[in-house]
């Protein structure tokens, strides 16, 4: 039946890149790396991170049975396995036995008593999925590489990361407006505070102006030698941080495209996004730049709150003057694309969004903000807002919300009365 079949990739010669075609396998190759690897020749100026004071170092401890069975138990069965062919299911029988567990934390300790990272664990395949919702694939950038690594790599890596975690969370190196990319954090937090910040102003008589917008590419545009200077200034241990300095050089990846597949490449920029680390890296990397932009806007006397959901940025600004919102919004936008810059980073001004929310009766007509003046849109706002899942209209009632998702609920059991296979249909019972 064709419409369980795996779904293809576009012909090669569909996808342009520099307004041309890629008539030839090695064209397809380069085009997706380069698109891939924008960041690769940015410049950074690390002297910036001078703002940020050193966290006390916090010694590093040995790995322990429990860290590794609670990290193996949120992992999920169907998750696609690596270059080893490993199933999540697979370990977690295997690490039923004690002996096995424990070989796993040698290898796990002696990496950061080592201060390396095997180069096993640092080849990769990068399956090149589509983008949702695209009008057009003919372009790099319609497509998400999705990096498939090994799996007890990848379960070392997730070890790590809850550990540093906890570290840096403690420390208070996270800043307080970053809500993913973290554990115990969700969409449903950002939810929650930008309804507790848009209440709290109408009780005040205050409108809420919000401005979001994106981070181009930010798994892959990480700059390794800046992401080293934010790990020291973290307080981890000096061996962790030594670790760190091999564990992001000296990486290598092949793609896959239908059934073709690329030479290796050499990846010097970003972290993939099936690792299980990159999580706390990107809020990592994030965080001194959200504490920068916090002083910055409060020396300038602009009155933003900042919301901060991994790639996904948000300004909120309240004000009884849609027209003093916008100034503000503007200003904080101005001074967040200079500071993402020194950081590496580019702002995809094409998802920058307005929002206002009012409970306002007369005719609701606020004025559109004008970012062309930095390179972005002219921004007119909508009746309704769709952010993080989420579909928001200007008082909150969120009919549209109810609608979109009961209907789609709706849908989707209409949809498993037509189930079935090749041979029969399923049973009444089972429907």
């Amino acid at each position: 039946m064709n419409w369980v079949n795996k779904h293809k990739l576009p012909a090669m010669e569909a996808i342009k890149y520099d307004n041309q075609p890629c008539l030839s396998l090695d064209s397809l190759w380069n085009a997706l790396h380069s698109s891939f690897n924008t960041t690769l020749y940015h410049q950074v100026n690390i002297s910036i991170l001078n703002k940020i004071r050193n966290k006390q170092v916090t010694a590093w401890v040995p790995f322990s049975k429990e860290e590794f069975k609670i990290a193996l138990k949120s992992c999920k069965n169907l998750s696609t396995p690596g270059l080893d062919k490993l199933l999540w299911n697979h370990l977690k029988i295997i690490l039923t036995d004690d002996v096995y567990i424990t070989n796993i934390i040698k290898i796990a300790n002696a990496c950061i008593d080592l201060e390396y990272w095997p180069n096993h664990f640092k080849s990769s395949s990068t399956v090149i999925i589509p983008k949702p919702n695209k009008l057009l694939y003919d372009s790099p950038k319609s497509f998400r590489p999705i990096v498939l690594l090994s799996t007890l790599g990848k379960l070392i890596e997730k070890v790590i990361g809850e550990r540093i975690q906890f570290y840096v969370v403690a420390n208070n190196f996270i800043h307080p407006s970053q809500l993913g990319g973290l554990k115990f954090k969700s969409t449903i937090d950002v939810g929650v505070a930008l309804m507790h910040i848009i209440w709290s102003g109408w009780t005040k008589n205050l409108s809420t102006s919000t401005l979001a917008f994106n981070i181009a590419q930010f798994f892959l545009s990480l700059n390794y030698q800046f992401l080293m200077q934010i790990i020291h200034k973290a307080g981890l241990d000096t061996p962790v941080v030594k670790f760190f300095t091999n564990y992001l050089i000296k990486r290598k990846t092949n793609y896959l495209w239908n059934n073709f597949s690329s030479p290796l490449f050499n990846i010097n920029i970003g972290v993939g996004q099936d690792s299980t680390l990159s999580p706390i890296l990107l809020a990592l990397y994030l965080s001194p730049l959200l504490f920068i932009l916090e002083k910055c806007l409060k020396n300038l006397n602009i009155p933003v709150s900042i919301i901060s959901f991994v790639d996904d940025g948000l300004f909120i600004s309240q004000n009884k003057s849609f027209e003093v919102s916008n100034f503000c919004l503007f200003c904080s936008y101005n001074a967040t694309t200079n500071l993402l810059d020194k950081f590496s980073l580019i702002v995809e001004h094409s998802k920058t969004e307005v929002f206002h929310f009012s409970r306002l009766y007369s005719p609701f007509n606020p004025p559109p903000l004008d970012l062309s003046s930095l390179g972005g849109p002219i921004l007119t706002p909508k009746n309704s807002w769709k952010y993080l899942g989420f579909i928001f209209d200007r008082k909150l009632t969120f009919y549209q919300h109810i609608n979109f998702y009961s209907n789609r609920a709706l849908s989707l059991v209409k949809c498993m009365k037509l189930l079935g296979n090749s041979s029969h249909d399923i049973t009444p019972l089972q429907k």
